[in-house]
Order: structure tokens, then C-alpha cells, then sequence
């Protein structure tokens, strides 16, 4: 696993790992349709630039394809927090490795580079199986945000939040690196 700065030369990949269970059918997901995966990077590339988003492609490691794609968003310098959203995966290696090993790189960065003090997700009420990944990585749900935010279809989604505290950061980090070493999702 390695994670890259997202670039425009990453739509291709994107667009197949999309098609990888055709993900952008899932009403409660942020992946972009094939014809929008251009639209999709540069509404990321602009977040980066505005300085609020950074974004990454997911990449294999041994052989560069690209996986899906994450990112940090909603940056507050001021408060020492940033978010990890945006996150997805080809239908193929969804529960494996590669979302632990994705986000215990995400989260080192996080709080051993960047120095935060918090490390949040979001998540709409209905992914279900986003919530229970975000659980696993050791994140404490903080509540719901309700009427929040739309969702593609046009309906309005409830929001849930889940956070990382500093302090927390040390046994998650082991965890995470044990969960690595047993080849556990």
C-alpha cells in the first residue's frame, strides 16, 4: 500500500477501480461515476489548493494500481484537527488490508508529522459498513449531525461523527500495527 499525492495522471486508475464493483451506484458514497472521475479529481485538487483538502490515491504497492482514493479534508490549523474522508476502495480489496494499512499511514502523518490533537471522520447514517470500519480503527462515534448534508440522489442524509484524540493515538497505533501483523482487515 502506498498512498500519492492525487493527480490528474490517477483518473484512469480511478475510473477502473470505480468500475471495480461499480461503486458509484451506492447511494451512500462519494465515488464518482466514470464521466465525473475528472470533475471528481479536480474538485480535490482545488480543495488542496484553497488549503483545505489533501488529497491521495490509494496505490498496490508492488505493482502501482491504483486502489481507490482518500484524503484529509476539512484542515483547521488553528484547532489542530483535520478529517479523513473521501475514502474509498475497488469492490475487490474492500475488507482486507487495505484500509487498515491505509488509514494507520493516514493516521501517523496525522498525529506524529502534523502534530494534530484530533483526527475526525464523517460518515452518512446509512453506511453501515463505513461506521463499523471506522469502529474497528478505534475512532469513538461523537454523535449525529441530522438533516446535514445532500446526498447525490438529492435526498438529505443524517451525518455521523466519529473521532481520534491524540492520547488515544498510542494504543490505536499498536492496535492497528498488531491488526497489520495477523493480516486481519
Amino acid at each position: 500500500m502506498r498512498l500519492v499525492p492525487l493527480s490528474l495522471d490517477h483518473i484512469p486508475g480511478l475510473r477502473i477501480a470505480a468500475a471495480d464493483g461499480e461503486l458509484w451506484n451506492l447511494r451512500v458514497t462519494s465515488v464518482p461515476e466514470p464521466a465525473d472521475t475528472e470533475a471528481y479529481v479536480a474538485t480535490a485538487l482545488q480543495g488542496q489548493a484553497d488549503g483545505h483538502m489533501l488529497p491521495f490515491a490509494v496505490l498496490a504497492a508492488d505493482t502501482g494500481v491504483v486502489l481507490g482514493a482518500t484524503r484529509y479534508h476539512d484542515i483547521l490549523p488553528a484547532v489542530a484537527r483535520l478529517e479523513i474522508g473521501y475514502t474509498w476502495y475497488a469492490q475487490s480489496v474492500q475488507r482486507t488490508q487495505v484500509n487498515t494499512a491505509c488509514k494507520l499511514l493516514l493516521l501517523q502523518h496525522a498525529f506524529d508529522t502534523l502534530g494534530a490533537a484530533v483526527v475526525g471522520w464523517r460518515t452518512d447514517n446509512f453506511n453501515l459498513a463505513s461506521q463499523r470500519a471506522i469502529e474497528r480503527l478505534g475512532a469513538k462515534r461523537d454523535g449525529a449531525i441530522r438533516h446535514h448534508a445532500l446526498r447525490r440522489d438529492g435526498t438529505v442524509r443524517d451525518t455521523v461523527m466519529y473521532s481520534l484524540l491524540a492520547g488515544e493515538w498510542p494504543e490505536v497505533r499498536a492496535h492497528l500495527l498488531y491488526k497489520m501483523a495477523q493480516h486481519l482487515p
